[in-house]
């Protein structure tokens, strides 16, 4: 199964826009989402096209091809426009890895999950990167409307245990294998 996994779309329609259409460009299966959905944070300017609403209607045309993590600027109220459900975590297995997503203010790779995973993946720090820790892969999807510290509007990739972070606009800038 070929995943997409987006982060810290902060309730730009311009941005989702793109992940969409990567989404339809990779012939991806589904989509992982991992937090901060709608709202853009006290810390973070407005994206563009800040449009929560337009975020929501396009996302619940999709939600069959979803999976959204909870990221710390998602509140219970994101529900009551969502068709979908905010999970804590996830795991999945790609070519019998063990996945762990996470939107990364809990954990990330200062602060691993007590639970061995082939791989953990999250967002949160708006940084995209992959790297091995420890034996295990390690990787932001960075964020797709509001990069920080120079990097660019990025997601990953995650098809057959292999893991690709790419720019918004598909060039890849890493790739590993789990």
């Amino acid at each position: 199964m070929k995943i997409l996994i987006a982060s810290d779309i902060h309730g730009s329609a311009y941005y989702l826009k793109k992940v969409l259409e990567k989404f339809k460009e990779e012939k991806a299966d589904k989509i992982v989402l991992l937090g901060d959905i709608y709202n853009h944070g006290p810390r973070n300017s407005l994206p563009k096209d800040y449009a929560p609403m337009q975020v929501a209607d396009m996302l619940n045309q999709i939600n069959k091809d979803l999976i959204v993590i909870k990221g710390n600027c998602d509140s219970t109220v994101d529900t009551m426009i969502s068709q979908f459900d905010f999970v804590e975590s996830a795991v999945i297995i790609s070519a019998n890895k063990s996945v762990f997503l996470t939107h990364g203010h809990i954990y990330n790779k200062d602060s691993m999950p007590k639970t061995y995973y082939d791989a953990v993946i999250y967002g949160h720090f708006h940084t995209g990167f992959i790297e091995r820790q420890n034996g295990v892969v390690v990787a932001n999807a960075g964020s797709t409307s509001l990069p920080k510290n120079g990097t660019p509007n990025s997601f990953l990739i995650l098809d057959d245990g292999e893991l690709t972070l790419k720019e918004i606009d598909g060039k890849v800038i890493d790739k590993i294998k789990i």
